[in-house]
């Protein structure tokens, strides 16, 4: 075949190319083209008014001349001769155009696209010993606002870091100045924005953790991040990749590779991201942790406000670890007695195999130096010995009765309205609880061949045996009758993830539980109700609300902001709400012989000879804040307890 002939290219055409692949290469290459013209332009002036003579003898002269007009407008009106005017007003009109419109433009452009690049965050961090948190999710806010408000323990980990500031460094997909705005209208965090930085990436790249200065940090926390359903790629994936690639930069560079705070969602990876990460790490599993609080809730109602004070920023008790170094020698009694503000709740004993947890241990129990001593308090400060407080007389605990066992849930109903990804890790919950599991009605328009098939790859055995599906949508009332759930004992609300936002996953579970609550008035009976929240600002819209409510990304971002400040207290937590060991429970105060005007140091006395450790009380009405829970009151306050109330108790099950 042959070839059709080529078009010659026009000379205009390719001038045209030539200077638009020169000015496409950057304000220098920019300027060099304007620098090029305003020669020309000097020149052509120059040129025109050498025929007139006089000054212009010299060609040097007269382009020296035309240059002069260009650049600078105020030689206009010193100009002789019609033709010499015509030629500078020339110059002058281009040089308005050329020189300094061009130049102030490409100036101006350089400068707004650089400050565009610092803005994106894509400079590397000239920082050490920070905090470095990997990715901007529903738990990002919370958690920074965790370790910005934590002064005790940060005063410590910065000490033992040797650094005097806190520089946290936060790595977004893109970062802008939407999330610095969040940043400071976040409560918590406020003004202190500034000592949060943002870079721009994402975990998965290598380049990206080098912009943070993963090496350098005193701490790395990888929180989970939301994927779509069906998606290749997992927050857990995201976050082994992550760790894989710290470690590689590592022998890099041979340096020592930082602590590190995973966050994954499939308890079963817990091997691999051990084995992908060869230095310090804590894993927290945030659907198994979650589903542990949910099935400590069904065991015992009302621990849901327990957790809401424990385990969340605000107001109220945190749980604390203090090291031995201060404290070696003496007893458990004996550092109660000195902290009048706080509850000792027992201690961590490093030994060969690492650490051994005992709570609810005898008062007569020595401190190692190599201890850590579990207190419960308000503030960090509690749990230090105050000389200028009263020491409380010493009270004696020996070892700690086994308490019966919860009683069995066979007979119990759960209907679960909804469904997430953290289903089938709730189901592996109830089965860790041995024989007796509750019957377990799941109601979602996820089909159920999709529920079976998650189901029956994470859990195996009786707990398929006792779960019925039912495809429907609670959001129609119709079809919510039907199920009748007040023939339910405790009924949950999960939050759903195929939803784009917390916001909305938040607003269908809301809409259904007020839904849920018009037609729980026409029965009798009322079940216990657990609702899932994800957007921890949300908690305040159902004012008086009935139901038990645990907000997710903030028990989350809690639990990976202390962890990541005091790494012992995951194996505290993990004793506390899994099955077996130290449980907290609501007991009757009817069971202990207690004085008609018992205050609560007496009932830490009273409770102690049974080998149990007083937490407080939950009242059975409200106060006028809407809270029943009263933990750690002061110790000379009377309790006055009413009929209904219940004591909230550490003991071994």
């Amino acid at each position: 075949m042959k070839k059709a002939a080529m078009l010659p290219f026009r000379v205009i055409d390719r001038v045209k190319f030539v200077v638009e692949r020169q000015l496409v290469k950057g304000a220098g290459f920019q300027l060099l083209v304007v620098a090029a013209f305003i020669g020309i332009i000097s020149l052509i002036g120059g040129l025109l008014v050498v025929p007139q003579g006089g000054e212009f003898d010299d060609p040097g002269s007269a382009i020296w001349w035309a240059f002069l007009r260009l650049t600078d407008p105020g030689y206009l009106g010193d100009d002789v001769g019609t033709w010499q005017r015509f030629v500078s007003t020339l110059l002058t009109i281009s040089g308005y155009v050329v020189f300094m419109g061009t130049l102030v433009a490409i100036l101006t452009r350089w400068l707004i696209a650089k400050m565009a690049d610092l803005e994106r965050g894509l400079t590397p961090v000239a920082l050490k010993n920070h905090v470095v948190v990997l990715g901007w999710t529903s738990q990002t806010l919370p958690l920074l606002s965790e370790l910005l408000g934590s002064s005790g323990r940060m005063r410590r980990f910065l000490k033992m870091h040797d650094a005097q500031k806190l520089n946290l460094v936060v790595l977004s997909q893109e970062a802008s100045a939407k999330q610095v705005h969040e940043l400071r209208s976040e409560p918590g965090i406020g003004r202190r924005a500034r000592q949060v930085i943002l870079r721009s990436g994402s975990a998965i790249q290598p380049d990206a953790l080098q912009r943070v200065a993963c090496l350098d940090a005193a701490a790395v926390i990888v929180p989970s991040a939301a994927y779509e359903v069906g998606s290749l790629i997992t927050s857990d994936v995201e976050t082994v990749k992550a760790l894989l690639s710290i470690a590689a930069q590592a022998r890099q560079y041979h340096t020592t590779l930082p602590f590190v705070v995973a966050e994954i969602q499939d308890i079963r990876k817990l091997p691999v991201v051990e084995r992908a990460y060869p230095g310090a790490v804590e894993v927290v599993a945030g659907n198994a942790t979650i589903s542990r609080l949910m099935v400590q809730n069904v065991l015992h109602p009302g621990l849901s406000e327990v957790y809401n004070e424990l385990l969340t920023a605000g107001e109220g008790n945190e749980i604390y670890l203090r090291g031995g170094e201060s404290v070696a020698g003496k007893t458990l009694g004996e550092l109660a007695a000195e902290r009048p503000n706080a509850v000792v709740l027992g201690l961590l004993q490093y030994g060969e195999k690492g650490w051994d947890i005992r709570l609810a241990a005898p008062t007569a129990t020595p401190v190692g130096i190599q201890d850590r001593v579990v207190m419960m308090a308000r503030d960090y400060a509690e749990t230090e010995a105050d000389p200028k407080v009263q020491v409380l007389p010493q009270i004696k605990r020996g070892e700690a009765k086994r308490a019966t066992r919860h009683k069995g849930l066979e007979e119990h109903r759960i209907l679960l309205l909804g469904w997430n990804r953290r289903v089938p890790s709730l189901m592996a919950e109830f089965a860790s609880y041995g024989p007796g599991q509750p019957k377990m009605d799941i109601v979602s328009v996820v089909p159920i061949s999709e529920r079976e098939h998650a189901l029956s790859r994470y859990v195996v055995g009786s707990p398929l045996e006792n779960c019925r599906h039912i495809e429907a949508d609670y959001m129609v009332e119709d079809e919510l009758r039907r199920i009748n759930p007040a023939d339910y004992d405790t009924i949950i609300l999960l939050s759903s993830d195929r939803l784009a936002s917390g916001e909305e996953a938040d607003a269908r579970t809301m809409v259904g539980y007020l839904q849920l609550e018009d037609v729980l008035a026409e029965s009798p009976g009322r079940p216990q109700l657990i609702m899932e929240l994800s957007d921890p600002d949300n908690s305040h819209l159902l004012y008086g609300h009935q139901s038990e409510m645990l907000i997710s990304p903030m028990i989350l971002s809690h639990i990976l902001a202390q962890v990541a400040l005091r790494r012992e207290l995951r194996m505290v937590l993990d004793e506390l709400f899994t099955v077996g060991g130290a449980e907290i429970r609501f007991q009757n105060p009817e069971h202990y012989l207690l004085p008609a005007s018992a205050d609560f140091h007496v009932l830490e006395k009273v409770l102690a000879a049974e080998g149990e450790v007083a937490l407080g009380v939950l009242r059975a009405t409200a106060n006028a804040r809407g809270r029943r829970l009263m933990l750690n009151p002061p110790r000379r306050q009377y309790l006055d307890l009413q009929p209904g109330d219940r004591l909230v108790v550490l003991c071994q099950t």
